[in-house]
């Protein structure tokens, strides 16, 4: 098994750390681990989820209260782009914890590619260096 000294940056929920001299070997077991880790994610959604308050226009409504006004809420929308089109939409409050989730697993999702796209170029670099 040979080492080669790779130096990159992987980017892993929201933390940096540096891969030095990863073997061939160790990438492919890294990559076989992130497989794993995409095939147990579960549902996923892209988006936010903003939670918003709002002032109707009923006079004399305590949301216009001169004193301590209290507006309607919380609502909460997800937003998202997909395929170039821009969304969103309301979520009944049983449905959020629901789409919190989703939103979370594709988050990882994109977080597991990127690295997975890393590790590829660094074997494929090292594979290279191998050949010569």
């Amino acid at each position: 098994m040979v080492c080669f000294p790779l130096i990159f940056l992987l980017t892993i929920a929201d933390s940096h750390y540096i891969a030095i001299g990863m073997t061939t070997l160790q990438i492919q077991r890294r990559i076989a681990q992130l497989q794993q880790q995409l095939l147990a994610l579960g549902r996923l959604h892209p988006g936010s989820i903003s939670e918003q308050y709002n002032i109707c226009g009923t006079p004399g409504c305590h949301c216009k209260a001169p004193k301590n006004p209290r507006k309607h809420g919380p609502y909460y929308q997800l937003s998202y782009t997909w395929r170039g089109k821009s969304s969103s939409r309301f979520l009944r409050a049983e449905q959020v914890e629901t789409m919190r989730e989703k939103v979370a697993n594709y988050k990882r999702l994109r977080e597991l590619v990127q690295e997975w796209v890393e590790l590829a170029v660094a074997l494929e670099r090292a594979e290279r260096e191998q050949a010569k």
